[in-house]
C-alpha cells in the first residue's frame, strides 16, 4: 500500500509544517501555584448516600461535583505533581503545528517502522486534549514491539481540535466539528496520506463521520466509541425497542439531564469561560464533571494544566456554540463505519444508528471500559481498531 499518492503538498509558505516543543515558562508555573495555595472553597450539602446509585450519576454527585473530589486533585496537583515530568514525556513524541483555514493546528504525528501501515488520524474529546491518545501510538504504531501482529500497524496523528491547547485559541466564528472535519482532511493531504482511517471518542466521535462526508475519496474507514443518533421524537420510531434498548435509552436521557457542559457551552460558553480563565481549582471541577474516576490524578492533572496554561477553556467552550448553531449535514453518511461501545458509557441504539449511517459494518459492546476507553481500557479500544480496519488492508 502507498501512502504518498498524489497527496504531496506544494512548497507554500502558509502550509509548513513545523516541530513543536511544549516549552512553559516558569513564571506561568510559579502563577498557577500561588493560585492553588490560595483556593477559596465552595460550600455545599452534606452528600446523600442513603440509597443505592441510579442512573449515570454517582453517589454524592446529585448536586455537581463534590468539594472533596476538587480538594483532592488540587492537593495532587500541588504536592504530588510534576508538570516538568509530563513535559518531558510528551515532548518524547514528535509535535508538530501548521497553519489550516487561518487556525493553527498542533498534533502528533508518529510514523509506523512498518511499510505497510495504515495511516489513522485520531480526535479527542472535550475536556481531553491529544493526552487521551498518546498511551496507544506504541502499540498502534509498533505492534510487532508490544506482542502483536506487525500487519496491524497505523501511522499515527493525533492532532489537538482547533481551539484546545497547543492549537491555541479561535480567534473567529465557525470552528464547528464539520469545519474541523475539512481541516483534517487537509493535515492528512499536508502530510502526504492517500488513504486514511479516521477515528474518534466524544467530540471526536461527532468529526470523524463528518471526516467521512468531507473526504470520502480518501478516508477508507470511520470507528467511534459513540454514534450520537438520538430519537427524533416521533413515537413510532419507539414501538418495538427491547427492553435493553429502552434501558439504553433510559440511561441516555439522565446522563443529558445532567449534562451542564454540554448546555452552558452550547448556550453561552463565555459566560463559565471567565470563571474558568480565573481558577484552576474551578477548571479541575468543570472537567472533572465528565472525567469522574475513569483517568488517573496525573492525567486529570495534566489535561486541566494544558487547557490552564494555553487559556484555552473559552475557545474549547465555544466548539459547542458553533455546533450547536451549525446547519447540520443531511442524508445518511455512506463511509464504512464501526462502533465500539463501553459498558459505563451510554450506548447506541442500533436503529437509530442505521438511520443516520447507512454503512455500519462493525458493531462491538464491551462489559468494561467507561467514556474514556483510552484511559480505561486500552486494549479493548486497540483491538477493536486493529479489528475494523483490518478489512481495509
Amino acid at each position: 500500500m502507498t501512502d504518498t499518492a498524489n497527496r504531496t503538498a506544494p512548497a507554500d509558505a502558509s502550509q509548513e509544517i513545523r516541530p513543536f516543543r511544549i516549552e512553559i515558562p516558569q513564571a506561568d508555573l510559579d502563577d498557577l501555584a500561588e493560585r492553588l495555595a490560595r483556593t477559596r472553597w465552595a460550600n455545599e450539602l452534606p452528600p446523600d448516600t442513603s440509597g443505592p446509585q441510579t442512573g449515570p450519576v454517582p453517589q454524592g454527585w446529585e448536586y455537581g461535583v463534590p468539594v472533596a473530589y476538587v480538594q483532592e486533585l488540587v492537593d495532587h496537583w500541588r504536592h504530588h505533581y510534576d508538570w516538568r515530568a509530563w513535559e518531558a514525556r510528551l515532548n518524547q513524541y514528535p509535535q508538530f503545528t501548521t497553519e489550516i483555514d487561518g487556525q493553527r493546528i498542533h498534533f502528533l504525528h508518529v510514523r509506523s517502522p512498518e511499510p505497510d501501515a495504515i495511516p489513522l488520524i485520531l480526535t479527542h474529546g472535550w475536556p481531553n486534549t491529544f493526552l487521551e491518545y498518546v498511551d496507544l501510538v506504541g502499540p498502534l504504531t509498533d505492534p510487532r514491539g508490544h506482542g502483536g501482529d506487525p500487519a496491524d500497524a497505523f501511522h499515527v496523528v493525533v492532532p489537538d481540535l482547533p481551539g484546545f491547547g497547543f492549537s491555541g485559541l479561535t480567534d473567529e466564528p465557525g470552528w464547528d466539528a464539520q469545519r474541523t472535519a475539512r481541516a483534517w482532511a487537509e493535515l492528512m493531504r499536508r502530510l502526504g496520506y492517500d488513504r486514511y482511517g479516521a477515528h474518534g471518542n466524544d467530540a471526536g466521535a461527532i468529526v470523524a463521520p463528518l471526516q467521512g462526508r468531507a473526504d470520502p475519496d480518501h478516508v477508507i474507514g470511520v470507528h467511534v466509541t459513540q454514534i450520537f443518533s438520538f430519537p427524533s421524537g416521533d413515537p413510532a420510531e419507539l414501538e418495538g425497542l427491547s427492553a435493553d434498548d429502552l434501558g439504553y435509552l433510559q440511561f441516555l436521557q439522565g446522563f443529558v439531564a445532567h449534562a451542564v457542559h454540554d448546555k452552558l457551552q452550547a448556550a453561552q460558553p463565555q459566560t463559565v469561560a471567565h470563571a474558568l480563565a480565573d481558577s484552576p481549582a474551578g477548571q479541575i471541577a468543570w472537567s472533572g464533571q465528565l472525567f469522574g474516576n475513569a483517568l488517573s490524578d496525573d492525567q486529570i492533572v495534566t489535561n486541566v494544566a494544558i487547557y490552564w496554561l494555553t487559556n484555552t477553556a473559552a475557545s474549547a467552550a465555544r466548539f459547542y456554540y458553533e455546533n450547536a448553531h451549525a446547519t447540520p449535514p443531511t442524508g445518511p453518511t455512506t463511509v464504512p463505519i464501526g462502533l465500539a461501545s463501553f459498558a459505563f458509557d451510554f450506548r447506541p441504539i442500533r436503529r437509530f444508528a442505521e438511520r443516520d449511517h447507512a454503512n455500519i459494518v462493525s458493531w462491538s459492546e464491551f462489559d468494561r471500559g467507561s467514556h474514556w476507553a483510552a484511559h480505561d481500557a486500552p486494549d479493548l479500544l486497540i483491538a477493536d481498531l486493529r479489528q475494523f480496519f483490518r478489512r481495509f488492508r
